[in-house]
């Protein structure tokens, strides 16, 4: 499996021209504002449920495999509309063959396709992909963007996909909203349900920045195994004491297991 880089940052000093300049390039990352901010109370009970949710899944990780900002960015764009699985299985065949942006926006897109129709949409995935390599080059020398601005003035990639790579892949961080992420947290009463800016704002006023991209990920995990969209496992959901819609979803114990994934 290729290796991951460290999702932690560290803050420098306030004092520091570079403590300056990080603060500067952070701000770009910041999450929208807007609601009332949590109370004392509202704000335990959002470090409980991280308590809960990292007790139920110790060894959360982000499940498309990658080894770089690049690599994520590449896998991200593939896993639209297809199991990261698939994704996973073609992106080693794929950097091995275009291991910089330079080489994928070379690559002759018959080629690539064939690589690409196990993750479906495979035409339309290659041109996609090949622009993207090609602005890279243009605009960044190739290299990934480390703010979120310059990263959704890319083509294709919105605010969801560019906190992705900023939290687990460039160490900033930043929040990303999928289906799973706003589901749930709309269930515990945090935000409206699908509107991803508001879901964005209320976890960054409930938690640590240190700990947004895990929050993030054992959302996601606990929305594909525990919280589903259309029959929750209620009654097998370690949050269900801390949940105001506990109930909407199986509540007897052991039908509730089997609906676990």
């Amino acid at each position: 499996m290729p290796s991951r880089r460290s999702t932690t940052a560290t803050s420098p000093a306030a004092s520091s021209p570079a403590a300056d300049a990080t603060s500067a390039a952070q701000a770009d990352t910041a999450p929208p504002t807007g609601g009332n901010e949590p109370g004392i109370a509202e704000v335990r009970r959002a470090r409980r449920i991280l308590r809960l949710l990292t007790a139920r899944y110790p060894d959360v990780r982000l499940e498309l495999d990658f080894a770089s900002p690049l690599q994520l960015l590449v896998a991200a764009q593939l896993a639209a509309q297809t199991l990261d699985e698939r994704v996973n299985a073609v992106t080693p065949i794929l950097f091995e063959r275009y291991p910089t942006a330079a080489a994928l926006s070379e690559a002759d897109p018959a080629d690539m396709e064939q690589l690409l129709v196990p993750v479906g949409w495979y035409r339309q995935k290659t041109r996609n992909l090949i622009k993207l390599a090609a602005t890279l080059v243009e605009r960044h020398d190739g290299e990934v963007p480390a703010t979120l601005d310059e990263l959704v003035a890319l083509p294709w990639i919105g605010r969801k996909t560019a906190n992705m790579v900023l939290g687990n892949a460039l160490g900033t961080p930043a929040i990303s909203v999928d289906t799973h992420t706003a589901r749930v947290a709309h269930r515990l009463g945090w935000a409206p349900a699908k509107d991803p800016e508001a879901t964005e704002a209320a976890i960054a006023a409930r938690f640590d920045k240190k700990d947004w991209v895990t929050l993030n990920l054992l959302l996601i995990l606990h929305g594909r195994r525990t919280c589903h969209s259309q029959k929750p496992a209620c009654g097998a959901c370690p949050l269900a004491a801390e949940c105001p819609s506990a109930g909407i979803g199986e509540t007897d114990p052991e039908k509730a297991r089997a609906l676990l994934k």
